[in-house]
């Protein structure tokens, strides 16, 4: 199995969990992107879509939107949802697109699980001249109160001791792998944040969306248990039964062709 492929499949078995969880785009996202596209986008592209909650953001901004999830059951979400988007089976360095067909290709919480050169000469095929290569991650955990946030974090640095089946590529590469790439005439970062309401069930249910935790859980479940226990009372404490704001903060790193 190559690392696409064992990527892909970290994700099987909880797509219905992670579609219920996670953050849809924040629609700042397709605002930022489209500032710097010299041209009202025809064609969008979103690789590593998932069950499409960044894929339908840009309903609203371009004729044409296709999805690319090799995750069957992630795809097969997004198809029900989303029944007038495209979404295609491939993977981030082979989409069976054509050449210089693409305004804007976008990775929302998925670049790390690609293989950066590949899926790079890969956009760069696909983009049209002036095209714009977003890649978008909110930072884990969203900001919601500081006993649950610090659980989180403890529970997610046991995680990532166990994960010996990881193989991801860091986010503080991003921005430099897509500079060195030399494939675009200006790159940059940009921050943003979106509030959500949130309670205790769906804070846990972040966590429990993490491919990493969700993979611990089933090779060692014992090792982590301690955690585990510790991240759901915090949960349950800091929110009680009621719905908060809970904020997400967002990090792109852009690169115009």
């Amino acid at each position: 199995m190559t690392n696409q492929e064992n990527n892909a499949s970290r994700f099987d078995g909880f797509a219905d969990l992670y579609d219920s969880a996670r953050p849809i785009a924040p629609s700042m996202a397709a605002k930022i992107i489209i500032r710097h596209l010299s041209r009202k986008p025809k064609w969008v592209v979103d690789l590593g879509c998932g069950t499409g909650l960044s894929t339908a953001i840009w309903s609203d901004f371009a004729e044409k939107i296709i999805g690319i999830e090799p995750n069957d059951g992630m795809r097969k979400i997004a198809g029900e949802r989303y029944p007038d988007i495209e979404f295609r089976s491939a993977y981030s360095h082979e989409t069976g697109l054509p050449n210089e067909s693409v305004d804007i290709i976008t990775c929302s919480q998925s670049f790390h699980w690609m293989e950066p050169s590949s899926t790079l000469a890969e956009v760069n095929r696909l983009l049209r001249p002036g095209g714009v290569f977003a890649v978008y991650d909110c930072d884990w955990p969203p900001c919601s109160f500081g006993k649950a946030d610090k659980a989180y974090e403890k529970l997610f640095a046991k995680v990532h001791t166990l994960d010996s089946g990881r193989s991801a590529y860091p986010k503080e590469r991003h921005l430099q792998n897509i500079k060195d790439s030399g494939y675009f005439d200006y790159v940059r970062e940009l921050v943003f944040h979106n509030e959500e309401p949130c309670t205790a069930t769906r804070y846990i249910a972040l966590a429990e969306s993490q491919g990493g935790l969700q993979a611990v859980r089933k090779s060692s479940p014992k090792e982590i248990e301690y955690e585990w226990e510790q991240f759901i009372a915090a949960a349950n404490e800091a929110f009680g039964d009621n719905e908060q704001t809970v904020y997400f903060c967002y990090r792109m790193r852009l690169g115009v062709k």
